[in-house]
C-alpha cells in the first residue's frame, strides 16, 4: 500500500478517528460523482475516437524515447532526437486540434481536477485547538530573543519587509548577516549571550545550521520563512506568504517538537539527495546556467557506456543495490506519488527517515517511468524502492556529491543518515496551528482511497 494513501481501519475493529464534518461528506460524494462522470465521459470519447487516442499514446512514447536519447547523448545523436522530440509533440498538438479532441483533453483534466480536490477536502485531518494539540503546548513570550537573518535569502525579503526594524519594535535582537559572516558561530554566541529563543530568517539550509545550535542548547527554534522556497516552513504549518505574521511565535508562540536527521554529523531539516541532481549541482556553473551546466553534464551521467554512479547500499528487499540515479534521504517520509513538484510531509515527529532510490536503465525504463510519473503511480515503476528505517547508509569507493536542504556538499565514504527523535522544539505561532496539518496526496482512483471516502461519504470515521 502506498504511503500516501489513506487507509482504512483492518478488519474487526472499527476506525477511531474523528467523525467527518458536513462540508467533508459532501466533499466525500463530489469526489465520487466527479470521478464517475470523468470516467463515463472518457469512456464515451474513446469508443468515437480511438484513431486519436492510439495516435496520442504513440506520439507520447515517441517523445519520451526520443527525449531519452536527447538528454544522454552528445552531438548528432541528439540534435536527432531533439528534432524528434519536438516532431512527435506537433503531431500530437495537430492530431488534437485537428480532431477537437483537446477540449476532451480540457474536460477530463477538469474533472479529474475536481474529484482530486473534492478528496482533499473529503480527507483533510481535523483542525486543532493550539493548545491541545499533541506534541505543543503554548509558551512563554520570549525573554532575550534573536533572529538571525539572511538578507540575500529569497530575493531579499529581509529587506522587503522590513525584518530588522520589526524584530527591534518586537524587543527581538536582530542579527544581519554580512558577506563572511559564519552563521553558526553567530547562533552559539547568542545562546552563550543569553537567548532563550532563537530564529532563523532565510532558507532551509540555514534554518538546519541554526535548528542544530538550538537543539543542543535545548531552546526553542522560529522559522521565519524567508528563504525561496521554504519547504520546511511549509511542514510545519506556516503560512509561506506571511513572513511578518510569523514573528508572532517570539510573543505569542506553541512549542510543538518535531525530530531532527543527520548525515554523518551534519543536521537537516528536509532531506539530502545524492545521484545524478547531486553530482549537476557540484558544478561551479550550475548557479548561473543551470539548463547548460546540466544538458552539457547528463551524457556524462546517463550514457551508454558510462561508469555507473558508485553507490552502495541495502534496498527493503534486503538485496544490494549498487547505483541509482537518484537517492532520496529524508527527515520524516515524505507523501509522495510523483517526483514532480513539491513533496509534503504530513508529520516530523515520526521518529524515522524516509528512503527513497530510482534507478532508470535506459530508453524503455525511461517510457515507463515517465508514464507511471504522470499517471500518479510513480511507485509502480520497477526501479523504484520507498522504505522508512532509524538509520542508513551509503557505501562508495570515493567521495559522495550530496544535497543537503539544498546546499551541494561532498562527504567522505560511508555516508551515514540517522534520525534524533524529538530533538527540536519549533516555536510557532498560534495560527501555523490553527492552519491544522497539510491535506494528505490522494489518487482518488486507488482502492485505499475509494475506501476512506466512502466510509467520509457515509460518516464513519476514518483512521488517518
Amino acid at each position: 500500500m502506498s504511503a500516501h494513501e489513506p487507509t482504512t481501519a483492518p478488519a474487526g475493529r472499527a476506525p477511531d478517528g474523528p467523525l467527518p464534518t458536513r462540508e467533508q461528506r459532501v466533499a466525500a460524494w463530489l469526489a465520487f460523482l466527479a470521478l464517475a462522470a470523468g470516467l463515463a465521459y472518457l469512456a464515451a470519447v474513446t469508443l468515437n475516437r480511438l484513431d486519436v487516442l492510439i495516435l496520442s499514446v504513440l506520439a507520447l512514447s515517441v517523445a519520451v524515447v526520443a527525449a531519452w536519447f536527447a538528454v544522454s547523448r552528445r552531438g548528432t545523436a541528439r540534435i536527432v532526437a531533439a528534432v524528434v522530440v519536438v516532431a512527435a509533440l506537433v503531431a500530437l498538438a495537430l492530431a488534437l486540434l485537428r480532431s477537437h479532441s483537446i477540449w476532451v483533453l480540457i474536460v477530463g483534466v477538469a474533472l479529474a481536477s475536481l474529484s482530486a480536490a473534492a478528496a482533499r477536502l473529503a480527507l483533510r485531518p481535523a483542525r486543532h485547538d493550539p493548545a491541545a494539540r499533541a506534541g505543543s503546548e503554548v509558551a512563554p513570550a520570549a525573554r532575550h530573543g534573536v533572529l538571525i537573518m539572511n538578507p540575500w535569502s529569497g530575493g531579499g525579503k529581509v529587506e522587503r519587509f522590513g525584518l530588522e526594524a520589526l524584530c527591534r519594535e518586537r524587543g527581538i535582537e536582530p542579527i544581519v548577516l554580512v558577506p563572511g559572516s559564519d552563521l553558526l558561530a553567530l547562533a552559539e554566541d547568542a545562546v552563550r549571550r543569553g537567548a532563550d529563543v532563537i530564529g532563523m530568517a532565510g532558507g532551509d539550509g540555514s534554518q538546519a545550521l541554526v535548528a542544530s545550535v538550538a537543539s543542543r542548547a535545548g531552546i526553542p527554534l522560529v522559522v521565519i520563512p524567508a528563504g525561496t522556497r521554504n519547504h520546511f516552513a511549509l511542514d510545519l504549518g506556516l503560512d509561506r506568504a506571511d513572513v511578518v505574521g510569523a514573528l508572532d511565535a517570539f510573543t505569542d508562540g506553541v512549542d510543538t517538537v518535531i525530530d531532527l536527521a543527520e548525515v554523518n554529523g551534519r543536521v537537516f531539516v528536509n532531506n539530502a539527495s545524492m545521484g545524478v541532481y547531486a553530482r549537476v549541482v557540484q558544478s561551479d556553473e550550475y548557479r548561473d546556467a543551470k539548463l547548460r551546466t546540466t544538458a552539457a553534464m547528463l551524457p556524462d551521467l546517463l550514457g551508454p557506456g558510462v561508469t555507473p554512479l558508485d553507490l552502495g547500499f541495502l534496498l527493503p528487499t534486503g538485496d544490494r543495490a549498487t547505483t541509482a540515479q537518484l537517492v532520496l534521504v529524508s527527515n520524516n517520509p515524505y507523501q509522495l506519488s510523483h517526483l514532480r513538484g513539491a513533496a509534503l510531509r504530513p508529520d516530523l515527529d515520526r521518529g524515522v527517515l524516509g528512503v527513497v532510490s530510482v534507478l532508470i536503465e535506459g530508453a524503455a525504463d525511461a517510457q515507463r517511468f515517465a508514464a507511471l510519473e504522470a499517471a500518479g503511480q510513480v511507485r509502480r515503476f520497477p526501479g523504484w524502492h520507498e522504505w522508512t528505517t532509524t538509520a542508513f547508509e551509503v557505501e562508495s569507493s570515493g567521495p559522495v556529491e550530496v544535497g543537503v536542504d539544498g546546499e551541494a556538499l561532498t562527504m567522505d565514504a560511508p555516508v551515514r543518515f540517522t534520525i534524533r527523535p524529538g530533538a527540536l522544539t519549533v516555536r510557532l505561532p498560534r495560527a501555523a496551528l490553527a492552519r491544522g496539518k497539510v491535506a494528505p496526496a490522494v489518487h482518488v482512483a486507488s482502492a485505499p482511497t475509494l475506501a476512506a471516502l466512502w466510509h467520509t461519504a457515509l460518516g464513519r470515521p476514518v483512521d488517518r
